[in-house]
């Protein structure tokens, strides 16, 4: 089990990550491709991405293994700024900390294969097997990420409308138990399914929360506790297809008010941006921000400016609307509640 332990400043310190992290989604993504679990979400996903992929698993799967301990320092806070930035930040690692890590990974697998010659010599701080692994990376990220990010992106939107809805309604404590149910906040304690019991103190540097799209099963944390503390934890999948117009079990709300604006409805439904909407319900930017503008006008929806954006959130007769015009599955009602989901191995 995995107890995080806060203080009154670490309450008052916990985020929400502003978008996916590039390097976290990398590297769990590298254990779903190596499992046969969650077909139904990722079964797809595998075989398109093996058929892109060419060595980079062969290399990547030398520091990254099925399950266990892989180093901190292939996913750095500076992901979160996009795959360039933060693959600079893995190359900037200080030689120390890579050979720490890399001796912590090959004494986590004892009687197992031994570090590659590459990563020993890695470990030593020389600088050709740096070269290698960022181009590892770089190339799984293009063949394995890059071409779902726009709905990696999405499904990461969608849960941080949820976490903000929570935030809003009661605050951090609040939001902390809205988590997916392998978390369970009994204040002032995180717990959570680890497969390791660990103690992680905050000790008033807060938490940052990073929802991920490729996290399954247990969330993830660090290794290092002197590191910023970050908790990736599983954002929700909707196993099932979503039906089209006309299709077998189309909703009667999309048969009321047409299906593509019964869509943007549902995508209102979690809060979002035009271009938010417009990614979630599969439309144009035009086309979602005309529909959201009928649905506005019939008093379904508020629209509200933030700088350059606008945030659209649905009216309680909206709300009512949807509730009553059976939900896909996995997708989640705009009401005060808890949430259930899917759930990596550990860091």
């Amino acid at each position: 089990m995995l107890r995080i332990h806060f203080t009154g400043d670490d309450l008052a310190g916990v985020r929400m990550a502003a978008r996916p992290d590039a390097l976290w989604e990398t590297i769990l993504s590298f254990h779903r491709l190596r499992d046969r679990r969650g077909a139904l979400v990722y079964g797809a996903w595998r075989s398109e991405s093996r058929t892109r992929l060419n060595g980079e698993t062969r290399l990547l799967g030398a520091l990254v293994p099925t399950r266990g301990y892989f180093p901190d320092f292939l996913t750095p806070p500076e992901g979160l700024d996009g795959l360039d930035t933060g693959l600079q930040a893995v190359r900037a690692t200080p030689p120390a900390r890579v050979h720490t890590e890399l001796a912590l990974l090959a004494s986590s697998r004892p009687g197992g294969p031994g570090l590659p010659g590459w990563a020993r010599d890695l470990a030593e701080g020389r600088q050709e097997p740096f070269g290698r692994l960022i181009g590892a990376l770089r190339g799984y990220h293009r063949a394995a990420i890059e071409p779902y990010w726009s709905h990696i992106e999405a499904r990461v939107e969608a849960d941080r409308a949820v976490r903000g809805r929570a935030l809003l309604d009661g605050g951090a404590d609040e939001l902390l138990a809205s988590l997916p149910p392998v978390l369970r906040w009994r204040a002032p304690v995180l717990e959570a399914d680890y497969p390791v019991d660990r103690d992680l103190r905050l000790d008033g540097r807060g938490l940052l929360l990073q929802p991920s799209y490729f996290c399954r099963g247990t969330p993830v944390v660090l290794r290092d506790p002197d590191l910023p503390p970050v908790l990736v934890y599983p954002v929700t999948h909707t196993d099932a297809p979503v039906s089209g117009p006309g299709e077998p079990g189309a909703s009667p709300l999309g048969r009321l008010v047409g299906h593509t604006r019964c869509a943007v409805l549902r995508a209102i439904g979690q809060g979002g941006t035009t271009s938010e909407l417009a990614r979630r319900a599969g439309v144009s930017l035009a086309s979602a921000s005309q529909h959201a503008g009928v649905l506005r006008d019939a008093g379904l929806v508020v629209t509200l400016r933030q700088g350059s954006s606008v945030l659209h959130t649905l009216t309680p007769l909206g709300a009512a609307l949807l509730d009553g015009g059976g939900a896909q599955p996995g997708q989640r009602r705009p009401q005060r509640r808890r949430y259930a989901r899917n759930g990596p191995v550990t860091s």
